[in-house]
């Protein structure tokens, strides 16, 4: 497998022929879904990161394999933005979800510092009402306490429905794991 960037839509008529299968990567913003993303796919650049919130704002399409993609949204929640831009993303974000058929998998990214948060949950309350299965990744776990971390994933997964995983990119935790999620869904196991 050789991921590639495929391109990015700021517009739902730019999103790539809606057919295949593809994982989409959402949480708030700065929560680590790009970091995620490049770990995950083992290429240190493919899915633009950075330290300030918003950066992400445009959905993002990546190659991994023939028709088979991954998908890094906008975040939500807080980000540097005006509210236009926010309004643009919710619409993007909402075509996106409520079209799109090829999506077939959703990782939620939440900062393990801060826990999930109300707008975690709606996006999990949508995947359940819409049969897409759900994961979320406890991003930054490495700067957690161990019995803090393993507190968090265990409730996360009592609270949120889904299953948990600890992720550090720094640590390379859970990365064989989300990824074991995603390839399933994929069908590339």
């Amino acid at each position: 497998m050789n991921p590639e960037f495929i391109g990015s839509a700021h517009n739902p008529n730019q999103f790539p022929t809606d057919q295949g299968r593809e994982v989409a990567f959402a949480g708030r913003s700065n929560s680590g879904k790009s970091s995620a993303i490049n770990m995950i796919l083992a290429r240190k650049k493919l899915a633009r990161t950075s330290k300030i919130p918003g950066r992400t704002q445009l959905i993002n399409f990546f190659s991994v394999g023939e028709s088979h993609r991954i998908v890094d949204l906008p975040g939500y929640g807080y980000a540097r933005v005006s509210a236009s831009v926010q309004e643009h993303w919710r619409g993007l974000l909402e075509a996106y979800f409520k079209n799109r058929t090829s999506l077939i998998g959703l990782i939620v990214t939440v900062d393990a510092r801060r826990g999930p948060k109300e707008l975690d949950q709606v996006m999990l309350d949508w995947a359940k009402e819409t049969h897409i299965p759900a994961v979320v990744l406890l991003t930054k776990a490495d700067k957690m306490s161990r019995v803090g971390a393993r507190a968090l994933e265990i409730e996360a997964v009592q609270n949120l429905g889904v299953p948990a995983v600890l992720f550090s990119t720094r640590k390379h935790q859970g990365v064989e794991e989300a990824r074991d999620w995603i390839w399933k869904w994929l069908g590339l196991d």
